[in-house]
């Protein structure tokens, strides 16, 4: 755990601590606890997550605070629900092949197959929280992100994803960015207050999961660059770079199943989205 990067902490109680550590998970879990919303992983984006150079850290940082939480969780009666936030990343690489038809309903998981070990890692640990629930009768909600972005997300440094990524590149570009890979390959993605929408229709539901949440608006990257240099009403040409961290070819959440579970889906286009996210964005860069 640590300080947020651009604001100030709302809650009550924060405490700034190594979850991979047994006793700083100890300490949060203290006795007024009754639900755990596990959201804390090593990640990043492409640049981060499939350069194959941060492997070992991503799997061992990220399942031990899960071990972690699992342990001090199954030893605490005052704990009555864990949230946990897996990842798209689960979905097999076999099913990502095709940018416009990609296969990610949720019982696609299996035969396992990720693409990166971020993924691996993931899937691992929606099955160490599904253990706990069925062996030591602790509630789970397990969730499937899709790519979540907004304002207040990481968009420089090495770990953003794609919507802050570009955005800063649209932003400081001076009539030139630059695509990772040919620009073709798809993804979707939800906006952060959709995305806590979707957290708190789950934790209310009687609905274990593992569920899909994330949008079924799917674009290009170069779509979605094009998108955010009309937002910026710059001029701005997109350079294509040959590069292999680019993840699969087409990824889309499919909502099937939290449709018919929850009554739900997200309603916020993709483009309101990047426009709250450009402009946060641009407001940081110029202070």
């Amino acid at each position: 755990m640590k300080n947020p990067d651009f604001s100030d902490s709302v809650a009550d109680h924060f405490v700034v601590g190594d979850l991979r550590r047994l006793d700083v998970v100890e300490e949060v879990f203290d006795s007024d606890i009754e639900q755990v919303y596990q959201l804390a992983a090593d990640m990043g984006g492409a640049g981060f997550i499939f350069t194959g150079e941060n492997d070992f850290e991503i799997m061992h940082n990220s399942g031990l605070i899960n071990i972690n939480i699992c342990d001090v969780a199954r030893r605490r009666t005052n704990i009555k629900k864990i949230f946990y936030s897996s990842s798209a990343c689960i979905y097999p690489e076999y099913n990502q092949l095709d940018p416009e038809n990609p296969k990610c309903d949720e019982a696609s998981a299996y035969p396992a197959a990720p693409d990166s070990e971020y993924g691996w890692e993931k899937l691992f640990s929606e099955r160490i929280y599904l253990t706990l629930m069925r062996n030591k009768g602790i509630p789970v909600r397990i969730a499937r992100f899709h790519n979540i972005f907004g304002p207040e997300g990481t968009f420089q440094g090495g770990r953003e994803k794609a919507p802050a990524a570009l955005c800063r590149k649209v932003i400081l570009s001076n009539g030139e960015m630059e695509v990772w890979g040919d620009g073709l390959q798809t993804r979707s993605f939800l906006y952060i207050d959709e995305c806590v929408e979707g957290i708190m229709r789950l934790m209310e539901s009687d609905f274990v999961g593992p569920v899909n949440i994330g949008s079924e608006e799917m674009i290009s990257i170069n779509d979605l660059a094009k998108m955010i240099i009309n937002i910026s009403g710059k001029e701005v040409k997109i350079v294509n770079k040959d590069v292999p961290q680019t993840g699969v070819r087409g990824r889309n959440s499919d909502n099937a199943l939290i449709e018919e579970k929850l009554g739900w889906k997200p309603s916020l286009s993709l483009e309101s989205g990047i426009r709250k996210t450009y402009d946060w964005i641009r407001g940081q860069l110029d202070n």
